[in-house]
């Protein structure tokens, strides 16, 4: 018997789970894919590019029939409760952000695994959606920055004067200030950029930025390569350093958060009176509370002429190549957990243990 393999269409959502390349490199033996009607139309993969790779089915079908069902984001509680007692459902549960997931889903018969509690770790590469759509927020933020500065990110020298290059500050390392950091760069900037982990440093330095240290930060080399919490007098220490950097900064990248905690506020309000007329933050921790404390999550506003943009979901703005990146890391953990044909859940793997929710 086949295993079926159903793909939902997101409720809020423009991006798709699985799009038909993925379906096409797919080396999953025996596997039929099943996509509900319209599931890929707003990422650009119409039904039309799923035949012969896939078949169409409506939601119900899906959901009442398939081994595997995947999606970005959870189904709604209707859609749960048509879901079998042998399927898998693979999703974004985020259960270090909601501590009731574990309950809700303990009320159903089927098997939950969530993508963002796969472990960071180099087995486990190839499927970690959170570096992989991070990476793309850090370069749609970069975009989003200099199309709302009133000024030139490179240096221009033309017959009417030279004009400097702009100057940004990236707030956090990780994958998403790295990317900001090199599409920065790209663009002709002069990038410097703050991380509590010793270990981006080197990092940020190859991609021709400044890192500035602070001195005294907790660097857990056990946490996975998030950051942790940090004492306040760390944080009083790294404000004021922010604070004077951010008075000379045309661009503030805010990409700093903790796992499971409030996004650190690094950016007070005062900081934005020494701030340039027309300068821009935007605040990729703004789900979190924001690294600024005038973010405003899913909106942009302006104070004191900064523009401050709240947006946690900017990989959602390139729905195409998010969509094609997802569907590689479901494939790549798709691959990992079937054997010969059939789900293969081994609850002495370190990447099922991680990320299965309810076993």
């Amino acid at each position: 018997m086949s295993l079926i393999i159903g793909v939902l269409k997101e409720n809020k959502d423009k991006r798709v789970a699985i799009t038909p390349d993925n379906v096409k490199r797919s080396k999953i033996k025996d596997a039929t894919w099943w996509i509900e009607t319209g599931a890929g139309s707003e990422a650009g993969f119409n039904d039309a590019m799923y035949e012969g790779l896939a078949q169409t089915k409506s939601r119900e079908a899906i959901l009442k029939e398939a081994n595997i069902i995947v999606t970005i984001f959870p189904p709604g509680e209707t859609d749960l409760a048509q879901i079998h007692g042998e399927a898998l459902l693979i999703s974004q549960f985020r259960p270090y952000q909601d501590e009731t997931v574990n309950g809700k889903l303990a009320q159903y018969p089927f098997k939950s695994l969530s993508m963002d509690m796969i472990p960071r770790t180099t087995l486990a590469q190839a499927m970690d959606v959170l570096s992989s759509m991070a990476s793309i927020a850090g370069y749609k933020a970069v975009l989003l920055a200099a199309q709302n500065l009133p000024r030139y990110f490179p240096m221009m020298i033309t017959s009417a004067g030279s004009i400097r290059p702009a100057k940004v500050l990236v707030i956090g390392a990780g994958v998403a200030g790295l990317q900001a950091i090199a599409t920065s760069r790209k663009l002709g900037a002069i990038v410097e950029a703050f991380d509590v982990r010793s270990a981006a440093k080197e990092e940020v330095q190859s991609l021709g930025a400044k890192f500035v240290e602070v001195a005294g930060a907790t660097d857990d080399k056990g946490a996975g390569g998030y950051a942790v919490q940090q004492s306040e007098e760390y944080l009083a220490r790294q404000r004021a350093e922010v604070q004077a950097r951010a008075s000379k900064a045309d661009v503030i990248i805010c990409t700093a958060q903790v796992r499971g905690r409030k996004a650190p506020v690094l950016i007070e309000a005062d900081t934005i009176q020494h701030m340039r007329h027309g300068s821009v933050i935007v605040d990729l921790a703004a789900s979190t509370g924001g690294n600024c404390a005038l973010t405003e999550n899913d909106k942009t506003i302006k104070v004191n002429g900064v523009t401050i943009i709240g947006n946690s979901s900017l990989e959602c703005e390139m729905p195409e190549d998010a969509s094609q990146m997802y569907g590689n890391n479901i494939l790549n953990l798709m691959t990992h957990i079937t054997k010969e044909g059939q789900l293969n859940l081994r609850m002495e793997d370190e990447i099922v243990k991680g990320s299965l929710i309810k076993p």
